[in-house]
């Protein structure tokens, strides 16, 4: 089911009693749990009863405003007094998870009550219990997208309202395998918060284009001053995204399966997956029967991935196997090679007329790598896979990889070449040495960022040139 006629019929928000006991509450249990969630020490128990009382009242009190949550939060408040009752062991919220389905109300300004023992990926690593009020954003135009070609009944964009500390950091996403269960469930929705990744997008790119002097089109300019034209525009990225990890000639197993792999694997898998949205989206902004807002938002698309891949992607955390941050650095030196990026007299311009064609090309080769996979060994995949990279991004001169197979223990098992990949087996160029000097206070101030946040303030700190030193 996508859509289903429901609106709350008391809207909660984030100074709204109930929620601020509970969120107070879940704040102070956190201090008593350990890495698994459970409250090991006997000294603390009194005071952890004490907060889920507190939480499972606010639960009960704030229920009537999610009535489509009905179900859910009456199994969630039993989670909790069993765990409490049966010594704050290592939780269990399997029975609240299952009943837990929101990709069945895509309904936009639909709000949902979150509350589990979970890691918060990007913040916290901890199965601490984390509450978080959000909204769907569902606008009409990607409701059809999604009802159409583009289908994707598990996803589900939202934005925050509020939430405790495991979510005050870089996490972006709510999945339900982040939640302590006593046995791993068939999941069936995962929800993203657009509205951090267009906050976030808006601060990063206004001062990256500041400091690159890159003068932007008119209407990738209208991003940044548009909050909401933004975050509609990240619904539609990663609606045709996060479909696209399931499609197409896939490796037998590309990404989606835990194994020990060659991180620049993963960052093929990432990429491919963004620049197939890039590539529908060049087709929906051509297609002149589409929607006139999906094809609006298209355009939007195209810059957004470019622009956050380049400027935020690439420059983004340690250099200990950043998958993501190879992307970023394979997007950008391939448009550069491909004379569509140029960074001439100190300034950064990109050819908007020719870019798409240039992009849409890095995505081929992606695809033909993999339809080529099911006819190559594992190991030679692998192999393919880093002369398709090392052709554009130049690696670690250190790196055994980058001398060849003939310097590869290549009659072991497949963790031994694994082993040989440096962390930083493709550092950054001296473009991007300089850009992450300029840029990291800008992208350190993004932490906890959310739709709501002031997104201009930061960029003004970071407006030296980036020749400056």
């Amino acid at each position: 089911m996508t859509t289903t006629a429901i609106t709350a019929p008391a809207p909660i928000n984030a100074s709204s009693p109930d929620w601020l006991q509970l969120k107070a509450a879940a704040t102070a249990l956190q201090a008593l749990q350990v890495k698994d969630g459970s409250v090991p020490e006997p000294a603390f128990h009194e005071s952890a009863a004490g907060y889920v009382g507190t939480i499972t009242a606010a639960i009960t009190a704030l229920a009537p405003a999610f009535p489509h949550d009905a179900r859910y939060l009456e199994l969630l408040a039993t989670d909790f007094t069993r765990w409490a009752a049966g010594g704050f062991g290592v939780p269990d919220f399997l029975d609240s998870l299952l009943a837990f389905q929101p990709q069945q109300h895509r309904v936009n300004g639909l709000q949902h009550l979150v509350v589990f023992p979970m890691y918060t990926q990007n913040g916290s690593t901890s199965r601490l219990v984390e509450a978080v009020l959000i909204e769907v954003i569902w606008p009409d135009f990607v409701a059809g997208l999604e009802e159409g070609g583009y289908s994707n009944k598990l996803f589900v964009p939202v934005r925050f309202l509020d939430f405790t500390p495991g979510y005050n950091t870089n996490s972006a996403v709510l999945f339900p395998e982040t939640v302590a269960v006593r046995e791993t469930p068939s999941f069936t929705w995962g929800a993203i918060f657009a509205d951090r990744e267009a906050a976030r997008f808006r601060r990063v790119v206004r001062a990256a284009a500041d400091i690159t002097s890159l003068q932007l089109p008119e209407d990738a300019a209208s991003l940044l001053e548009n909050q909401q034209l933004t975050q509609e525009t990240f619904v539609m990225w990663d609606l045709i995204h996060d479909r696209t990890h399931m499609r197409g000639d896939l490796p037998f197993d590309p990404f989606m399966i835990k194994q020990r792999m060659p991180f620049f694997l993963y960052s093929l898998e990432e990429l491919r997956c963004d620049l197939t949205a890039f590539r529908e989206c060049v087709k929906i902004e051509k297609d002149e029967e589409a929607d006139p807002e999906a094809r609006r938002h298209a355009k939007l698309v195209q810059y957004a991935v470019i622009f956050d891949r380049i400027f935020r992607f690439a420059i983004t955390g340690s250099r200990v196997r950043n998958y993501d941050g190879l992307g970023g650095q394979l997007l950008f030196a391939w448009m550069h090679q491909h004379h569509v990026l140029h960074w001439t007299d100190s300034k950064l311009s990109i050819d908007w007329d020719e870019v798409a064609d240039v992009v849409v090309d890095l995505g081929a080769r992606i695809e033909e790598l993999y339809w080529r996979s099911i006819d190559r060994p594992k190991t030679a995949h692998w192999l393919a896979a880093y002369e398709l990279i090392s052709g554009t991004v130049t690696p670690n001169p250190a790196s055994a990889w980058a001398k060849g197979p003939g310097a590869l223990p290549l009659a072991g098992p497949p963790r031994g070449l694994t082993d040989q990949v440096l962390d930083d087996e493709f550092p950054l160029s001296m473009f991007y040495e300089a850009l992450e000097k300029k840029m990291r206070p800008v992208i350190e101030s993004t932490a906890g960022i959310t739709g709501m946040s002031d997104t201009g303030t930061a960029a003004g700190t970071a407006s030296t040139a980036i020749n400056a030193g």
